[in-house]
Protein backbone atom coordinates (compact mmCIF):
# COMPACT_ATOMS: atom_id res chain seq x y z
CA UNK A 1 0.00 0.00 0.00
CA UNK A 2 3.24 2.43 0.83
CA UNK A 3 4.60 2.10 -2.11
CA UNK A 4 1.43 2.04 -4.04
CA UNK A 5 1.27 5.89 -3.05
CA UNK A 6 -2.68 5.67 -2.44
CA UNK A 7 -4.22 7.42 0.45
CA UNK A 8 -4.54 4.82 2.87
CA UNK A 9 -5.11 3.68 5.96
CA UNK A 10 -5.03 -0.05 7.44
CA UNK A 11 -7.98 -0.65 9.48
CA UNK A 12 -7.32 -4.02 10.23
CA UNK A 13 -4.73 -6.94 9.13
CA UNK A 14 -5.60 -10.63 9.53
CA UNK A 15 -3.76 -13.62 9.57
CA UNK A 16 -4.65 -16.99 11.76
CA UNK A 17 -0.34 -17.93 11.40
CA UNK A 18 1.10 -16.98 14.37
CA UNK A 19 4.83 -16.43 13.37
CA UNK A 20 3.51 -14.56 10.38
CA UNK A 21 1.79 -12.14 13.25
CA UNK A 22 4.63 -11.69 14.93
CA UNK A 23 6.66 -10.27 11.99
CA UNK A 24 3.72 -8.07 11.16
CA UNK A 25 3.54 -6.24 14.72
CA UNK A 26 7.42 -5.71 14.32
CA UNK A 27 6.72 -3.89 11.15
CA UNK A 28 3.93 -2.28 11.80
CA UNK A 29 3.54 -2.28 15.85
CA UNK A 30 0.07 0.70 14.89
CA UNK A 31 -1.51 -1.51 12.87
CA UNK A 32 -4.91 -3.42 14.29
CA UNK A 33 -3.92 -7.12 13.68
CA UNK A 34 -6.64 -9.76 14.45
CA UNK A 35 -5.22 -13.27 15.04
CA UNK A 36 -8.11 -15.40 13.58
CA UNK A 37 -9.60 -16.99 10.90
CA UNK A 38 -11.73 -15.01 8.28
CA UNK A 39 -14.92 -17.19 9.86
CA UNK A 40 -14.01 -16.44 13.12
CA UNK A 41 -15.05 -12.51 12.10
CA UNK A 42 -18.46 -11.86 13.09
CA UNK A 43 -20.77 -9.75 11.05
CA UNK A 44 -20.83 -7.41 14.11
CA UNK A 45 -17.08 -6.94 13.35
CA UNK A 46 -17.24 -6.74 9.10
CA UNK A 47 -19.46 -3.81 9.68
CA UNK A 48 -17.55 -1.82 12.65
CA UNK A 49 -14.34 -2.35 9.80
CA UNK A 50 -16.10 -0.36 7.54
CA UNK A 51 -13.75 -1.06 5.25
CA UNK A 52 -13.28 0.53 1.83
CA UNK A 53 -10.83 -1.31 0.09
CA UNK A 54 -9.96 -5.89 0.84
CA UNK A 55 -6.66 -7.30 -0.10
CA UNK A 56 -6.82 -10.82 0.13
CA UNK A 57 -4.92 -14.17 -0.40
CA UNK A 58 -6.99 -16.50 0.09
CA UNK A 59 -4.71 -20.55 1.38
CA UNK A 60 -3.54 -21.77 -2.20
CA UNK A 61 -2.83 -25.49 -1.19
CA UNK A 62 -6.45 -26.26 -2.19
CA UNK A 63 -5.40 -25.21 -5.78
CA UNK A 64 -1.95 -25.71 -6.64
CA UNK A 65 -0.79 -27.80 -9.46
CA UNK A 66 1.34 -30.47 -7.68
CA UNK A 67 -1.35 -31.00 -4.67
CA UNK A 68 -4.47 -32.79 -4.86
CA UNK A 69 -6.61 -30.34 -5.91
CA UNK A 70 -8.89 -30.43 -3.41
CA UNK A 71 -10.63 -26.77 -4.37
CA UNK A 72 -13.87 -26.15 -2.73
CA UNK A 73 -13.88 -29.31 -0.65
CA UNK A 74 -10.42 -29.00 1.04
CA UNK A 75 -11.50 -27.62 4.42
CA UNK A 76 -8.46 -24.31 3.94
CA UNK A 77 -10.85 -22.85 1.38
CA UNK A 78 -13.57 -22.64 4.18
CA UNK A 79 -12.53 -19.08 5.06
CA UNK A 80 -12.91 -17.60 1.98
CA UNK A 81 -16.52 -19.37 1.09
CA UNK A 82 -17.84 -17.81 4.27
CA UNK A 83 -15.95 -14.46 2.40
CA UNK A 84 -18.27 -14.99 -0.20
CA UNK A 85 -21.21 -16.06 1.69
CA UNK A 86 -21.40 -12.56 2.98
CA UNK A 87 -20.61 -10.41 0.76
CA UNK A 88 -23.61 -10.36 -1.35
CA UNK A 89 -26.17 -9.63 0.66
CA UNK A 90 -24.98 -9.91 4.56
CA UNK A 91 -22.49 -6.79 5.18
CA UNK A 92 -24.26 -4.01 5.80
CA UNK A 93 -21.52 -1.88 2.96
CA UNK A 94 -19.77 -2.99 0.68
CA UNK A 95 -16.26 -2.46 -0.19
CA UNK A 96 -15.14 -0.31 -3.13
CA UNK A 97 -12.05 -2.50 -4.30
CA UNK A 98 -11.08 -5.60 -3.91
CA UNK A 99 -7.73 -6.94 -4.93
CA UNK A 100 -7.07 -11.04 -4.46
CA UNK A 101 -4.31 -13.54 -5.07
CA UNK A 102 -3.85 -17.01 -5.18
CA UNK A 103 -1.32 -19.60 -7.28
CA UNK A 104 -1.45 -20.32 -11.15
CA UNK A 105 -4.50 -22.66 -11.05
CA UNK A 106 -6.88 -20.51 -9.28
CA UNK A 107 -8.27 -19.48 -12.32
CA UNK A 108 -9.68 -23.16 -13.31
CA UNK A 109 -11.14 -24.00 -10.02
CA UNK A 110 -14.91 -24.47 -8.93
CA UNK A 111 -13.81 -21.41 -6.06
CA UNK A 112 -12.89 -18.81 -8.72
CA UNK A 113 -15.99 -20.02 -10.80
CA UNK A 114 -18.26 -18.67 -7.45
CA UNK A 115 -16.20 -15.85 -6.67
CA UNK A 116 -16.49 -14.51 -10.48
CA UNK A 117 -20.25 -15.10 -9.89
CA UNK A 118 -20.28 -12.75 -6.33
CA UNK A 119 -18.52 -10.02 -8.14
CA UNK A 120 -21.59 -10.00 -10.77
CA UNK A 121 -24.22 -10.26 -8.43
CA UNK A 122 -22.66 -7.84 -5.94
CA UNK A 123 -22.35 -5.10 -8.90
CA UNK A 124 -18.01 -4.98 -8.99
CA UNK A 125 -16.34 -4.44 -12.78
CA UNK A 126 -13.43 -6.82 -12.37
CA UNK A 127 -10.05 -8.32 -14.36
CA UNK A 128 -8.40 -11.19 -14.09
CA UNK A 129 -4.79 -11.80 -14.69
CA UNK A 130 -1.78 -13.83 -14.55
CA UNK A 131 1.27 -11.76 -13.81
CA UNK A 132 5.09 -12.52 -12.88
CA UNK A 133 7.49 -10.06 -11.99
CA UNK A 134 9.21 -10.73 -14.53
CA UNK A 135 7.52 -8.03 -16.34
CA UNK A 136 8.14 -5.40 -14.37
CA UNK A 137 12.33 -6.27 -14.23
CA UNK A 138 12.58 -8.05 -11.34
CA UNK A 139 14.68 -10.98 -11.94
CA UNK A 140 12.46 -13.51 -10.45
CA UNK A 141 9.74 -16.48 -11.93
CA UNK A 142 6.52 -16.24 -9.75
CA UNK A 143 3.44 -16.53 -11.87
CA UNK A 144 0.27 -15.83 -9.84
CA UNK A 145 -3.29 -15.29 -10.03
CA UNK A 146 -4.84 -11.60 -9.59
CA UNK A 147 -7.87 -10.17 -9.62
CA UNK A 148 -8.70 -6.58 -8.93
CA UNK A 149 -12.17 -5.77 -8.48
CA UNK A 150 -14.19 -2.21 -8.54
CA UNK A 151 -17.40 -1.42 -7.47
CA UNK A 152 -19.21 0.64 -10.47
CA UNK A 153 -21.03 0.31 -12.83
CA UNK A 154 -19.15 0.91 -16.44
CA UNK A 155 -16.36 -1.48 -16.81
CA UNK A 156 -12.79 -1.02 -16.35
CA UNK A 157 -11.28 0.80 -19.19
CA UNK A 158 -8.64 -2.52 -19.54
CA UNK A 159 -11.62 -5.00 -19.14
CA UNK A 160 -11.43 -8.48 -21.49
CA UNK A 161 -14.65 -10.53 -19.91
CA UNK A 162 -13.61 -13.79 -19.65
CA UNK A 163 -10.04 -13.16 -20.66
CA UNK A 164 -7.07 -13.88 -18.01
CA UNK A 165 -4.55 -11.23 -18.74
CA UNK A 166 -0.82 -11.77 -19.08
CA UNK A 167 0.38 -8.08 -18.28
CA UNK A 168 -0.49 -5.20 -17.26
CA UNK A 169 -2.85 -3.00 -18.45
CA UNK A 170 -1.47 0.35 -19.92
CA UNK A 171 -3.00 2.81 -18.16
CA UNK A 172 -2.38 6.73 -17.17
CA UNK A 173 0.03 7.48 -14.64
CA UNK A 174 -1.43 9.48 -11.83
CA UNK A 175 2.51 10.32 -10.56
CA UNK A 176 3.71 12.02 -13.39
CA UNK A 177 6.99 12.41 -11.75
CA UNK A 178 6.97 8.91 -10.66
CA UNK A 179 6.40 7.82 -14.18
CA UNK A 180 9.05 9.87 -15.72
CA UNK A 181 12.03 8.68 -13.14
CA UNK A 182 11.02 5.29 -14.46
CA UNK A 183 11.23 6.21 -17.96
CA UNK A 184 14.52 7.54 -17.59
CA UNK A 185 15.83 4.34 -15.84
CA UNK A 186 14.86 2.07 -18.55
CA UNK A 187 16.01 4.30 -20.90
CA UNK A 188 19.71 3.83 -19.01
CA UNK A 189 18.92 0.37 -18.40
CA UNK A 190 18.69 -0.20 -22.24
CA UNK A 191 22.33 1.14 -22.96
CA UNK A 192 23.99 -1.35 -20.72
CA UNK A 193 25.76 -4.14 -22.75
CA UNK A 194 24.42 -7.35 -22.30
CA UNK A 195 26.12 -9.38 -19.66
CA UNK A 196 26.54 -13.08 -19.85
CA UNK A 197 25.57 -15.01 -16.93
CA UNK A 198 26.90 -18.50 -18.65
CA UNK A 199 30.01 -19.31 -18.49
CA UNK A 200 30.14 -20.04 -22.34
CA UNK A 201 27.95 -20.07 -25.68
CA UNK A 202 27.95 -23.62 -25.72
CA UNK A 203 26.66 -23.79 -22.19
CA UNK A 204 23.90 -21.46 -23.04
CA UNK A 205 22.83 -22.04 -27.08
CA UNK A 206 19.98 -23.94 -26.88
CA UNK A 207 21.09 -25.57 -30.35
CA UNK A 208 24.81 -26.35 -29.19
CA UNK A 209 24.28 -26.85 -25.66
CA UNK A 210 26.39 -29.59 -24.27
CA UNK A 211 23.49 -31.07 -21.33
CA UNK A 212 25.49 -31.86 -18.43
CA UNK A 213 22.58 -31.57 -16.15
CA UNK A 214 19.14 -32.89 -16.06
CA UNK A 215 17.26 -30.15 -18.07
CA UNK A 216 16.59 -30.13 -22.10
CA UNK A 217 17.85 -27.85 -24.80
CA UNK A 218 14.98 -25.84 -24.97
CA UNK A 219 15.43 -25.08 -21.21
CA UNK A 220 18.42 -23.94 -21.24
CA UNK A 221 17.95 -21.81 -24.34
CA UNK A 222 14.77 -20.19 -22.32
CA UNK A 223 17.40 -19.29 -19.88
CA UNK A 224 19.89 -17.78 -22.29
CA UNK A 225 17.17 -15.38 -23.63
CA UNK A 226 16.19 -14.61 -19.97
CA UNK A 227 19.85 -13.44 -19.08
CA UNK A 228 19.65 -11.74 -21.85
CA UNK A 229 16.96 -9.65 -21.30
CA UNK A 230 18.16 -6.23 -20.37
CA UNK A 231 14.55 -5.27 -19.31
CA UNK A 232 15.19 -7.27 -16.39
CA UNK A 233 17.80 -6.61 -13.39
CA UNK A 234 20.66 -8.09 -12.58
CA UNK A 235 21.01 -10.18 -9.53
CA UNK A 236 23.87 -8.48 -8.11
CA UNK A 237 21.71 -5.36 -6.89
CA UNK A 238 19.24 -7.64 -4.71
CA UNK A 239 22.39 -9.38 -2.73
CA UNK A 240 23.39 -8.65 0.70
CA UNK A 241 27.02 -7.62 1.26
CA UNK A 242 29.51 -8.10 3.80
CA UNK A 243 27.79 -10.56 6.19
CA UNK A 244 28.86 -14.31 7.21
CA UNK A 245 28.20 -16.48 4.44
CA UNK A 246 29.15 -19.36 6.16
CA UNK A 247 25.62 -20.60 7.23
CA UNK A 248 24.05 -20.66 3.72
CA UNK A 249 26.71 -22.68 1.63
CA UNK A 250 25.17 -26.21 0.34
CA UNK A 251 26.29 -28.65 2.41
CA UNK A 252 28.59 -31.83 0.66
CA UNK A 253 26.36 -34.23 0.76
CA UNK A 254 23.19 -31.93 -0.72
CA UNK A 255 25.70 -31.24 -3.42
CA UNK A 256 26.29 -34.63 -4.19
CA UNK A 257 22.98 -35.55 -4.16
CA UNK A 258 21.46 -33.35 -5.81
CA UNK A 259 24.02 -31.59 -8.36
CA UNK A 260 21.87 -32.31 -11.59
CA UNK A 261 19.18 -30.92 -10.05
CA UNK A 262 20.13 -27.25 -9.22
CA UNK A 263 18.86 -24.59 -10.66
CA UNK A 264 22.34 -22.24 -10.42
CA UNK A 265 22.74 -18.60 -10.79
CA UNK A 266 25.36 -15.96 -10.72
CA UNK A 267 24.98 -12.75 -9.60
CA UNK A 268 24.97 -11.22 -13.06
CA UNK A 269 22.48 -13.28 -14.10
CA UNK A 270 18.62 -11.99 -14.96
CA UNK A 271 16.68 -14.56 -13.65
CA UNK A 272 15.65 -17.21 -10.62
CA UNK A 273 13.26 -19.77 -10.37
CA UNK A 274 10.49 -19.09 -7.91
CA UNK A 275 11.03 -19.25 -4.02
CA UNK A 276 9.17 -21.71 -2.05
CA UNK A 277 8.41 -22.26 1.67
CA UNK A 278 10.69 -25.47 1.48
CA UNK A 279 13.63 -23.27 0.54
CA UNK A 280 16.67 -23.98 3.02
CA UNK A 281 15.30 -27.12 4.29
CA UNK A 282 14.90 -28.80 0.41
CA UNK A 283 16.55 -28.74 -2.55
CA UNK A 284 14.77 -29.64 -5.80
CA UNK A 285 12.14 -27.44 -7.08
CA UNK A 286 12.54 -24.96 -4.21
CA UNK A 287 14.32 -21.85 -5.96
CA UNK A 288 17.99 -21.24 -7.53
CA UNK A 289 21.22 -21.24 -6.02
CA UNK A 290 23.76 -18.73 -6.13
CA UNK A 291 27.26 -19.49 -7.15
CA UNK A 292 29.66 -17.07 -5.77
CA UNK A 293 33.22 -18.13 -7.03
CA UNK A 294 32.38 -16.67 -10.15
CA UNK A 295 36.13 -17.35 -11.84
CA UNK A 296 34.76 -20.69 -12.14
CA UNK A 297 33.33 -22.22 -15.19
CA UNK A 298 30.20 -24.44 -13.91
CA UNK A 299 30.19 -26.35 -17.37
CA UNK A 300 34.03 -27.57 -16.72
CA UNK A 301 32.54 -28.70 -13.18
CA UNK A 302 29.72 -30.95 -14.44
CA UNK A 303 31.85 -32.35 -17.69
CA UNK A 304 34.36 -33.73 -15.01
CA UNK A 305 31.67 -35.46 -12.62
CA UNK A 306 31.07 -38.38 -14.26
CA UNK A 307 34.85 -40.25 -14.31
CA UNK A 308 35.30 -38.74 -10.56
CA UNK A 309 35.07 -40.80 -7.15
CA UNK A 310 32.38 -39.03 -4.62
CA UNK A 311 35.05 -37.58 -2.80
CA UNK A 312 36.20 -35.90 -5.98
CA UNK A 313 32.82 -35.21 -6.88
CA UNK A 314 32.39 -33.32 -3.77
CA UNK A 315 35.50 -31.25 -3.96
CA UNK A 316 34.76 -29.97 -7.79
CA UNK A 317 31.57 -29.02 -6.46
CA UNK A 318 32.84 -26.74 -3.97
CA UNK A 319 34.55 -25.27 -5.99
CA UNK A 320 31.50 -23.68 -7.32
CA UNK A 321 30.41 -21.89 -3.68
CA UNK A 322 27.27 -22.51 -3.79
CA UNK A 323 24.70 -20.76 -1.37
CA UNK A 324 21.28 -20.34 -0.32
CA UNK A 325 19.92 -16.98 -1.12
CA UNK A 326 19.51 -15.29 2.38
CA UNK A 327 16.24 -14.32 3.78
CA UNK A 328 17.20 -11.11 3.31
CA UNK A 329 18.03 -11.25 -0.50
CA UNK A 330 14.88 -12.94 -1.04
CA UNK A 331 12.89 -10.19 0.61
CA UNK A 332 15.06 -7.91 -1.63
CA UNK A 333 13.59 -9.89 -5.03
CA UNK A 334 10.02 -9.85 -4.12
CA UNK A 335 9.84 -5.98 -3.05
CA UNK A 336 9.84 -5.66 0.70
CA UNK A 337 12.04 -2.20 1.05
CA UNK A 338 14.94 -2.06 2.99
CA UNK A 339 13.39 -1.30 6.27
CA UNK A 340 11.40 -4.53 6.73
CA UNK A 341 12.98 -6.89 9.12
CA UNK A 342 12.66 -10.17 10.92
CA UNK A 343 12.74 -10.38 15.24
CA UNK A 344 15.67 -11.73 16.48
CA UNK A 345 13.68 -14.74 17.66
CA UNK A 346 12.46 -15.49 13.87
CA UNK A 347 14.75 -18.52 12.59
CA UNK A 348 15.95 -18.57 9.45
CA UNK A 349 13.85 -21.81 8.70
CA UNK A 350 10.48 -19.53 9.76
CA UNK A 351 12.14 -16.62 7.77
CA UNK A 352 12.16 -18.73 4.68
CA UNK A 353 8.67 -20.41 4.77
CA UNK A 354 6.97 -17.16 5.36
CA UNK A 355 8.78 -15.69 2.12
CA UNK A 356 7.66 -18.58 -0.01
CA UNK A 357 4.32 -17.61 1.18
CA UNK A 358 4.11 -14.42 0.51
CA UNK A 359 4.12 -12.38 -3.01
CA UNK A 360 5.93 -9.63 -4.75
CA UNK A 361 5.16 -6.88 -3.51
CA UNK A 362 6.23 -4.37 -6.57
CA UNK A 363 3.50 -6.29 -8.80
CA UNK A 364 0.66 -5.56 -5.89
CA UNK A 365 1.22 -2.23 -5.79
CA UNK A 366 0.99 -2.04 -9.33
CA UNK A 367 -1.88 -3.60 -9.37
CA UNK A 368 -3.11 -1.03 -6.38
CA UNK A 369 -2.62 1.65 -8.38
CA UNK A 370 -4.53 0.80 -11.30
CA UNK A 371 -7.51 -0.56 -9.10
CA UNK A 372 -7.54 3.05 -7.58
CA UNK A 373 -7.21 4.60 -10.69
Amino acid sequence: IAESGIPAQVVAAIDVNTVANEVYKYNFPQTHLLAKTIEGITLEEFDRLSCDMILMSPPCQPFTRIGLQGDMTDPRTNSFLYFLDILPSRLRKLPKYILLENVKGFEVSSTRDLLIQTMENCGFQYQEFLLSPTSLGIPNSRLRYFLIAKLQSEPLPFQNPGQVLMEFPKIECEYPQKCSIDAENKIEEKKIEPSICCDSSTQCSGRDAVLYKLETAEEIERKHQQDNDLSVQMLKGFLEEDIDMNQYFLPPQSLLRYALLLDIVRPTCRRSTCFTKGYGSYIEGTGSVLQTAEDVQIENIYKSLPDLSQEEKITKLLMLKLRYFTPKEIANILGFPPEFGFPEEITVKQRYRLLGNSLNVHVVAKLIKILYA
